[in-house]
Parts: C-alpha cells; sequence; structure tokens
C-alpha cells in the first residue's frame, strides 16, 4: 500500500485525532477497494485515493473538524527542543486555517500535488485553488510572523 504514509498525513491534519485519522483512512481505503472497479487505468492513482479521503471526510461533516487537543508543554520544554517548539507553532497555524485553505495546502505543498491535480482532486476550478493557496500560504505567514515579531520583541526587553 504505498499511498497509505500519503494519505495518513494529510488525514492527521484534517482529523481531530491520531485515531479519527486512521480511521478515515482505513475507510478510504476500503471505499477504494470496493469501487475500483470504476478506476480508470490511465488516470492517477494517489490523485483518486486523495479524493475519495476528502469525499470521507466532508461525509463524516463537523465531527472531524473539532480543534485537536493539543499536548501542554512544560514552561521549560522550549529550553530543550527549540525545533520542536517551531514544529508545535508551525501545527497550530496550520490548524486554525480554514479547511478549505489547508486542504489545498496539505495537497499542494505537503503532498506535492499540481494546482490541476488538486483541482481535479477536489473537483473546484484550478483558479480557486490558485486563490485558496495563496490566501492560506499568506495567512501562514502572517501567524508565523506574528510569532517571531512577539519573540524579537521579548528578546529585546530582555536585554
Amino acid at each position: 500500500m504505498p499511498h497509505t504514509q500519503s494519505l495518513l498525513r494529510v488525514a492527521r491534519r484534517l482529523s481531530s485525532s491520531s485515531a479519527a485519522a486512521e480511521d478515515l483512512v482505513q475507510e478510504t481505503l476500503l471505499s477504494g477497494w470496493r469501487g475500483f472497479h470504476r478506476f480508470r487505468p490511465d488516470t492517477n492513482i494517489r490523485a483518486w485515493l486523495f479524493r475519495i479521503l476528502l469525499n470521507n471526510f466532508y461525509a463524516q461533516g463537523r465531527k472531524l473538524r473539532a480543534a485537536p487537543a493539543m499536548v501542554p508543554l512544560t514552561p521549560d520544554a522550549h529550553k530543550f527542543s527549540p525545533v520542536l517548539d517551531e514544529a508545535m507553532e508551525v501545527s497550530r497555524a496550520l490548524q486554525r486555517l480554514e479547511t478549505e485553505h489547508r486542504t489545498v495546502l496539505l495537497l499542494c505543498v505537503v503532498e506535492g500535488f499540481t494546482c490541476r491535480e488538486a483541482a481535479g482532486i477536489l473537483d473546484v476550478p484550478i483558479g480557486t485553488v490558485m486563490s485558496r493557496l495563496s490566501r492560506a500560504r499568506q495567512a501562514m505567514r502572517t501567524r508565523l510572523n506574528t510569532r517571531l515579531a512577539g519573540l524579537e520583541y521579548a528578546g529585546k526587553e530582555a536585554l
């Protein structure tokens, strides 16, 4: 199952928990198996599976869209792992995006689909994908720059 890890990576970002993400991927693979007779051999199977994943995600409704429970860090956690701190900040910024923007960002940036492929997966015009991608990138920049500005200010006060 060569695409399972990619599906799970995106499902974890869309879902409220790791268990919900695993269930979503399992349902996706089961749906793909049941509907394999509808797969056209001249098309991209990876894109086809992502389409099924997103269809299943939207079919499950709002219960999977709840914000994930963040594990609280101890006050000194950033001293031990600044990389973990940065990764968590990026993850939080990504979770704050609207579902449509987060989905396009995950498909195009993380999974490497072209805008045309993402448009096919999401069943929206390519211009919609491009505008959502642009807005998602700008929102991430804004959220992460705000964090950096706060860190710089805190560092200046310490001096």
